[in-house]
């Protein structure tokens, strides 16, 4: 009796995933979703990254032929952080985007200090003495980045590659909820989410959450998978998605229905404009968004007044 009570049960939670997924991704999510859809929903969103969070930074690489990276450093060159701005990065993950943050910020730095050397005056012992006086009182200038993710595999293979990269000056792990953050109002300058909100359960709470705690003039940067806007290319990319992607997945990860399910939820996400407008709903200002790779990512960027 208890083994066909176990398999009814199985049986009912795989049909509320089923009916969850179906729900979420063609476009409900904006609207009301009843709460035992959310639960199973995130659930299964929760095992999918649990799965592959070893060989995530691997099959990005695989799937996008390295381009990932370049779409990363491409939002932080958009993003210009100056030193001593404070980075709040959810569905962090791997750390990708903080460690690029960290890296842009210092070269900044240094890059000022060389400025000020070539045009001021050579400093004596006791101005160099005082600026650093200053600076302890005045407080850290230091840029810092919080990586945020409701994942603990995701955030342990992040923290062992930081780890391995010697980053540690600056940057912090936090277990977190995009829609439900763990932070208090008025923050954080800028909030970044890449490749991430798409398996978000209610869009529209994760942003009224990015807005909550980004400071006045604070910048939401989010880099996400969109709609291909070359009818040639739209047929190219789909069929590499659907056909080749999942192999990938299966060969590299072992993971072929994880995979499967990224795919699908790529293409349920909504527009460049749609996923635009979702975004001023939630109270941003000066929205806009950049296709790259002919609108198979789009970055889209607002601003907290």
């Amino acid at each position: 009796r208890d083994v066909l009570l176990n398999a009814m049960c199985i049986t009912v939670i795989r049909d509320k995933l089923k009916n969850a997924q179906n729900v979420l991704l063609h476009k409900s999510y904006p609207y009301s979703i009843p709460l035992s859809y959310c639960f199973f929903f995130s659930f299964s969103v929760y095992k999918v990254f649990e799965n592959v969070a070893q060989k995530y930074d691997i099959m990005n690489d695989a799937m996008s032929l390295g381009i990932h990276r370049l779409w990363k450093d491409m939002l932080l060159h958009a993003m210009h952080p100056q030193p001593g701005a404070r980075l709040l990065d959810v569905a962090g993950g791997t750390g990708d985007i903080s460690f690029r943050f960290l890296e842009y910020v210092r070269s900044q730095r240094e890059r000022q200090q060389r400025r000020a050397v070539r045009f001021g005056q050579t400093l004596s012992y006791q101005d160099i003495s005082n600026s650093y006086s200053t600076i302890e009182t005045d407080g850290p200038r230091e840029s810092t980045a919080v990586v945020c993710d409701i994942n603990k595999e995701m955030l342990k293979v992040g923290k062992e590659k930081a780890e391995s990269l010697g980053i540690t000056a600056g940057l912090s792990w936090v277990v977190g909820d995009a829609e439900e953050l763990p932070f208090d109002d008025d923050q954080f300058d800028i909030y970044t989410i890449a490749f991430g909100i798409r398996n978000v359960t209610r869009i529209d709470q994760a942003l009224q959450e990015a807005l909550r705690v980004l400071k006045p003039g604070g910048r939401f940067m989010c880099l996400e998978f969109s709609k291909v806007t070359n009818p040639l290319l739209a047929r190219l990319y789909d069929a590499y998605s659907f056909q080749i992607i999942p192999v990938l997945g299966e060969v590299i990860a072992g993971d072929w229905k994880s995979y499967q399910y990224l795919v699908e939820s790529i293409r349920k996400f909504p527009s460049q404009e749609e996923f635009k407008s979702m975004i001023e709903d939630a109270g941003f200002y000066c929205v806009q968004y950049y296709n790259f790779t002919g609108g198979v990512v789009a970055l889209h960027s607002g601003f907290k007044l």
